[in-house]
C-alpha cells in the first residue's frame, strides 16, 4: 500500500499549528500558543495574533517535519485552513502552506476548519455514516448532520452569540482570566444552580441555539450586586451559568437525534473539553454513542485538519495557488 503523508497547517484564530498525519496515524501535532499575549486584553487581539504567527510559523513546519521524521519529499500533499476565522490569521497560514505545496511540488488541499473539528473524532475509531455532529467552540455553535463522509449539513446554529464565546465574556466579567471556559468550569463543579439564569428557546421545536439572553441576564445580575454592594458566590455563579448552558445544548442534541436518526453523536471543539459537558452527555445520552476526541484535539490544531484533509484527497478537492481565505466559510457554501 502507498504511503500517504499529509502536512496540515492551522492558523485561523490564536494558535500556530503544524501535523504530519502519515497512514491514518498523527505522528507530529505542533502547537505554538498566543494565551499568554492575548491574556492582558482579556481576548484575542487579531493583528497581535498575525504577528504571531509570523513570527513562528516556519519554525512549526520545521518541528513538525523533524517529530514525525519526514521530509517534504515523502509527502502526499499539504493541506491547511482557509476559513472559518480571523482574515490575518488565516492568510499568514494559507501563505505558508502555498509556498510550502509550490516549492515542492505537492498538490494544495483547502479544508473547512469546523470539519477539521468534527473529523478529529477519527483519531478515536472510525466513523460511521450517517452521524451527528455538535460542533461547540469560541466563535461556533453548530448541528451538523454527515449523512456520508464529507457532506455536512448545519441544521441548527446560534443566532447570536457562540457558547465559547459566552464563557469568555461572563469570564471577563467576574475578573477570570482568559481564556475563562475552563476555570469556569471547575468553579462549576464547586458550586449548586441557585441564581437559575434563562434557557433559550429551550422548549422550542426548532434546532438553533442563543446565548445572548443568557449572557446578559449574568451581567445584569452580576453589575446589579455590585452596585447594591451585595456579595455573589463565584462558585454558584459558574455553576449556575454553566447549568443553564448545558440545558441548552442537551435538550436541542436531543431533539435532533430524535429527529434525525443516526450511528452516533460527535462532540467537538473546544467547548468539548468541558467536564461538566462530558458528564451530561454520558449521563443523560445513555442510547446514544458519543464520540468525543481527545483533549489535545479538542482546541486548534492542525492534526484535525489533517483528518479532515484525508476526506478532501479522497474526494480529489485540491485548490491551486489563487486559493484565498474565507473568514466567513460554512458548510453550506462549500
Amino acid at each position: 500500500m502507498t504511503e500517504k503523508i499529509f502536512l496540515a497547517i492551522e492558523s485561523s484564530c490564536d494558535e500556530t499549528s503544524v501535523a504530519i498525519l502519515k497512514n491514518d496515524q498523527l505522528v507530529s501535532n505542533v502547537i505554538a500558543s498566543q494565551v499568554a499575549s492575548h491574556e492582558r486584553f482579556g481576548g484575542v487581539v487579531p493583528e497581535v495574533a498575525s504577528r504571531h504567527h509570523v513570527e513562528v510559523i516556519t519554525t512549526c513546519i520545521e518541528q513538525a517535519l523533524s517529530e514525525a521524521e519526514v521530509t517534504a519529499k515523502d509527502l502526499t500533499a499539504v493541506a491547511v485552513t482557509y476559513g472559518p476565522g480571523l482574515v490575518g490569521a488565516l492568510l499568514v497560514g494559507l501563505s505558508a502552506a502555498k509556498a510550502f505545496a509550490w516549492a515542492n511540488h505537492l498538490p494544495l488541499i483547502p479544508v473547512n476548519h469546523m470539519a477539521g473539528h468534527l473529523m478529529a473524532a477519527q483519531s478515536v475509531e472510525p466513523l460511521q455514516y450517517p452521524l451527528m455532529a455538535l460542533l461547540v467552540s469560541g466563535g461556533h455553535t453548530e448541528l451538523v448532520y454527515v449523512a456520508k463522509e464529507g457532506d455536512y449539513k448545519i441544521i441548527g446554529e446560534t443566532r447570536d452569540d457562540a457558547v465559547g464565546e459566552a464563557y469568555d465574556k461572563v469570564g471577563r466579567v467576574m475578573g477570570l482570566p482568559y481564556p475563562a471556559g475552563r476555570l469556569i468550569d471547575e468553579l462549576a463543579h464547586q458550586g449548586e444552580d441557585t441564581y437559575h439564569f434563562p434557557r433559550a428557546m429551550i422548549k422550542e421545536d426548532h434546532l438553533e441555539f442563543s446565548f445572548s439572553g443568557l449572557k446578559s441576564a449574568f451581567i445584569n445580575l452580576h453589575h446589579n450586586a455590585q452596585q447594591k454592594g451585595e456579595e455573589l458566590i463565584l462558585e454558584d455563579l459558574c455553576a449556575s451559568f454553566q447549568e443553564a448552558v448545558l440545558d441548552i445544548l442537551l435538550a436541542k442534541v436531543k431533539k435532533a437525534l430524535a429527529t434525525y436518526p443516526v450511528k452516533s453523536l460527535v462532540v467537538a471543539g473546544g467547548v468539548a473539553a468541558n467536564q461538566g459537558l462530558r458528564e451530561r452527555l454520558a449521563a443523560e445520552l445513555t442510547e446514544t454513542k458519543v464520540i468525543i476526541p481527545p483533549l489535545r484535539l479538542c482546541g486548534d490544531n492542525a492534526g484535525m485538519i489533517a483528518y479532515a484533509a484525508q476526506v478532501e484527497y479522497e474526494k480529489g478537492h485540491f485548490a491551486d495557488l489563487a486559493l484565498n481565505a474565507k473568514p466567513s466559510l460554512t458548510f453550506d457554501s462549500l
